[in-house]
């Protein structure tokens, strides 16, 4: 089995199609609020600021149904945000630390000019402490608003929004402990700081178990609480610690040996031992998305919106807030300071270093990322609950609400302009200059590789797999529908049989490459897919007769294991590109995560080929200025 290609299921793809799903959630949530306090205003106010208490052995916190949503259950959305930028900063783009420069500093500029449009429209409205409220960018809407996107827009784009919106929430959640905290307890805040730094510490050592973490971050969360610091940093700094790697072979190897163990005797001890084994070959990071991000952005991230959108809108609440100094601050600031802030700050960034840093996208990309940008809801929210009181408070939510629509139709403002480019000029504003990472530690050589292709191909599709697995049979008929489909692409499979659990695979992997130094590599590869099952020698001598080989010879062959060494290779490369299940594939040298079904190829493919291109043309265009 692919650890990374099945066992990771927060790819892009699935990201994106969860986060859209959530928006809409969260929209409906919004709606929901509004209606029912514009109908019964004492009564939504009365429930959420009912009073809840826990206690136990005599202590106990006492909060209300509002602040439990949103300083408790508000931790494991942060908690999801944390582990999706883990996750990119592992597997992803942002592995090259260099790379955080841009969105890092695009971020800081596009906060900045948004504080500095909501001072300048309060200028003596005596509102200016609320200037946080039009800072953070809402990770659920803007990536729920890039997933309607579909492929206009550079898959890169996610990666360069996600870290924005990360970096507005850590800066925003700054903003809170110093500019928004009443009265700061330095003793309960110094207990919060001392267990996170022993998590941290823990952590380092390799400990994986919830069990040990849990009751930690409590303390934690609680300890921050009491100190007048948001505790939802808890939540995101949790995130961060919980790292991503693709399975390890060994972890893998182990797993397997526990299990024919279990299947041996299925005692409660053998059991245990095979669920520990099998959980530590899995990455903690996806595991731990599978299971808190649907409930965060179909359970958690709603009853947010529930809890704090209700606002009145009646006739006079309108006009109220329309001409209120404070609702046009925060939508002004996030409509015209965040997209021009992110894009000065990206410009300043590629100035000033002359070319070395590079965007990871194209600047009509960035223009929609500003876009997206310019929308304030979760982190918003909190702070102006905490700057301001009354009718105040309810312009600040108007303000904020405003800009959720506002943002929604500029990013499809900038992305219907951009349609309507031709499509070499279209690629060329919307891909950057920033080099694609290589996950691929041997480079495809045509003189060794087994090819299916235009040896030329701008697109090259890399799998390791294995003759007896079920999942590369299954992708052998996507992987044909793509050569068919899509012009411009190559094809190489590199052999690793995962004798652990298919001990046929090793000799139908030789069987391939004997095949091979008679030129009839291919012919061969189709046969033991479309056979699987059925790879003992006596299949293999059938398969090299219907393949137009020498029977015998092939077995004279075959019994000396004159491919073995070949086959030694690959698993080799597999090795030093951190490859321990089948099918892994390689896209243009990059690892492909998640799903491998036809609509993801398709859409990886495409996207490389686009990148290609794009790029072949500045080589040209590059080429023809030298000679003039």
């Amino acid at each position: 089995m692919n650890g990374g290609a099945r066992a990771d299921t927060t790819s892009v793809r699935e990201f994106l199609r969860t986060e859209t799903a959530g928006a809409a959630v969260l929209l409906l949530a919004v709606v929901t609020a509004l209606a029912w306090a514009n109908t019964d205003l004492h009564g939504y106010e009365e429930f959420w600021n009912t009073p809840v208490s826990v206690n136990a052995g005599g202590h106990g916190l006492l909060l209300t149904v509002r602040g439990w949503v949103d300083s408790g259950l508000m931790t494991f959305f942060f908690f999801v945000v944390g582990l999706e930028a883990r996750r990119e900063f592992d597997l992803g783009e942002l592995r090259e630390r260099t790379r955080l420069l841009l969105p890092v500093s695009a971020c800081v500029c596009g906060m900045l000019l948004s504080a500095a449009v909501y001072l300048a429209v309060t200028a003596g409205a005596g509102a200016a402490h609320g200037w946080g409220a039009a800072l953070s960018t809402d990770t659920a809407f803007a990536l729920g608003v890039l997933g309607t996107l579909g492929t206009r827009m550079p898959p890169r784009l996610r990666v360069f929004v996600l870290t924005v919106a990360i970096v507005d929430d850590f800066l925003s959640l700054a903003v809170i402990a110093v500019a928004y905290s009443v009265s700061l307890s330095v003793p309960a805040l110094l207990t919060g700081l001392l267990v996170l730094a022993v998590i941290v510490v823990i952590r380092g050592r390799g400990v994986r178990r919830g069990a040990v973490y849990l009751p930690l971050a409590a303390v934690a969360w609680t300890a921050f609480l009491y100190s007048g610091v948001d505790p939802v940093v808890v939540g995101l700094v949790m995130g961060l610690l919980t790292y991503a790697h693709p399975a390890d072979r060994s972890h893998l190897t182990r797993a397997t040996e526990l299990y024919r163990s279990f299947r041996e005797q299925p005692t409660p001890e053998l059991e245990r031992s095979l669920h520990l084994g099998i959980a530590s070959a899995v990455s903690p990071n996806g595991r731990l998305q599978r299971l808190f991000h649907p409930w965060t952005s179909f359970v958690v991230v709603p009853l947010f919106a529930l809890a704090n959108a209700g606002v009145p809108l009646g006739v006079r609440q309108l006009e109220e807030a329309f001409t209120s100094p404070v609702t046009w601050g925060i939508l002004l600031g996030y409509v015209l300071g965040k997209p021009a802030g992110i894009l000065l700050g990206t410009f300043l960034v590629t100035r000033l270093s002359r070319g070395r840093v590079r965007t990871l996208v194209g600047w009509a990309a960035l223009g929609a990322g500003g876009g997206l940008a310019a929308v304030g809801f979760t982190v918003s929210l909190l702070i102006a609950t905490l700057a301001f009181h009354g009718p105040r408070l309810a312009e600040a939510k108007t303000g904020i609400l405003c800009s959720i629509p506002c943002s929604f139709l500029l990013t499809w403002s900038i992305t219907a302009g951009i349609s309507r480019l031709p499509r070499g000029r279209r690629m060329k504003y919307l891909i950057g200059r920033a080099e694609t990472i290589t996950d691929l530690q041997v480079p495809v050589d045509p003189d060794r590789d087994h090819i299916r292709g235009p040896r030329d191909a701008l697109v090259t599709v890399v799998e390791y797999g294995d003759y007896d697995c079920p999942y590369c049979g299954r992708a052998e008929h996507v992987i044909n529908r793509l050569l068919q489909d899509v012009e411009g692409v190559r094809y190489v499979w590199r052999h690793l049989p995962l004798t652990d659990i298919h001990p046929q695979a090793q000799l139908a992997a030789e069987a391939a490459e004997v095949a091979g130094q008679a030129g009839r590599y291919w012919e061969m590869h189709d046969l033991l897919l479309s056979h699987q099952g059925a790879l003992r020698l006596p299949d293999l001598r059938e398969y090299a007769v219907r393949a137009g080989l020498d029977a015998e010879r092939f077995e004279r062959s075959l019994l000396r294991h004159e491919g073995a060494a070949r086959v030694a290779e690959d698993v080799e490369s597999a090795d030093l590109s951190g490859v321990a299940g089948t099918p892994t594939f390689f896209v243009n040298g990059r690892r492909l995560y998640g799903a491998y079904d036809a609509d993801t190829f398709s859409r990886v493919v495409g996207a490389a080929l686009d990148r290609a291109r794009v790029k072949r043309a500045r080589a040209e265009a590059s080429g023809r200025g030298r000679a003039g």
